[in-house]
């Protein structure tokens, strides 16, 4: 028989792109939202795969909800990939963010352990937890969040951690730097300016506002990160791993190359807002993909411009690619 998977937050970006790759690996998929009768999933009918996946209504933070599930899917592999995602929104939604990753996070370790299952889990955290370092972050780099979004990770991060000592779950966390596609909601600052820059090139008369052009980020495609998600829950035992590219772009230059790609100057374009600007932000972020490399033998093979050229080529009806390998 497949192999059955679960994808807690099956309908964004990372859940319908490794929707995508398990069901090319011939998975069993299942997939999550709050209302799985209302929700569109409009990026999984974008990959053309909604038929593909069997849809379940759950909220993370709901034990109940999280349990029934569980028990009625029974996957051998299970992804957390749901919680609200914004770094920047989190300033503004601190207590719903705080609670749908640090208590789903909780809640479905507990249920993994009440259940007693033998399921293997993948949690999804983030770069942003190292805050600012000295160089490029790893597995043993100290977390200094510096958001209500980071903290809410720092904190679902060390609770599995906790869980997988204490009960021998197969639990790991994916500490993923910036990873990027054309799934990204408009709200993401790589999609608002690839989506303004396509609209300016095609005769827009618009203006791109953006905050601190200054910051420093590693960005990385999409379609790879979710296959090192996979590659985890492959391996004999269960550890955390940086996924990253190891290089640190300044929003400037991927401003810069977005607008360069399509013919224009991007400051005759672009006005700098400072209303734009966090309370609190990390200038440099870069993460070490080290030993991701030795242990998985992953790789992060698109770089910078590639990632933009694949959403500007999505922004204009060309086709992209879905698989990161």
């Amino acid at each position: 028989m497949n192999r059955k998977a679960l994808i807690l937050g099956v309908s964004g970006q990372d859940g319908a792109l490794l929707s995508a790759l398990l069901c090319r690996k011939s998975y069993e998929v299942h997939g999550t939202s709050r209302d799985a009768q209302m929700s569109g999933f409009t990026n999984l009918v974008r990959l053309g795969i909604r038929d593909q996946v069997r849809l379940h209504s759950a909220v993370t933070t709901d034990f109940r909800s999280v349990l029934q599930v569980l028990s009625k899917v029974a996957p051998d592999e299970v992804y957390l990939l749901a919680g609200q995602s914004s770094v920047g929104l989190s300033f503004e939604q601190p207590v719903e963010t705080l609670e749908s990753i640090a208590l789903g996070t909780l809640n479905l370790l507990e249920a993994i352990r009440f259940l007693g299952m033998k399921t293997r889990l993948y949690n999804a955290g983030s770069g942003e937890c190292f805050g600012e370092s000295a160089g490029p972050a790893d597995e043993t780099t100290a977390f200094r969040p510096r958001s209500p979004y980071a903290v809410a990770k720092s904190s679902a991060h060390w609770t599995l951690a906790n869980y997988r000592e204490a009960y021998g779950l197969f639990a790991c966390t994916g500490i993923l730097f910036n990873h990027e596609s054309p799934l990204r909601p408009a709200r993401f600052v790589t999609r608002k300016v690839v989506a303004a820059a396509c609209r300016i090139a095609a005769g827009s008369k618009e203006r791109l506002k953006l905050g601190n052009i200054d910051i420093e980020r590693d960005w990385g495609w999409a379609p790879e990160y979710v296959q090192a998600m996979w590659m985890m829950l492959q391996q004999p035992t269960a550890e955390d791993y940086v996924i990253a590219t190891g290089k640190a772009h300044s929003l400037r230059q991927f401003v810069d190359i977005a607008f360069n790609e399509l013919g224009l100057d991007w400051q005759a374009h672009v006005d700098i807002d400072d209303s734009l600007r966090r309370p609190t932000d990390i200038a440099h972020s870069v993460g070490s993909p080290t030993k991701a490399a030795s242990a998985l033998g992953w790789h992060a093979n698109h770089g910078l411009r590639d990632v933009i050229r694949f959403m500007i080529d999505a922004e204009q009806g060309r086709a992209w690619p879905v698989l990161g390998g």
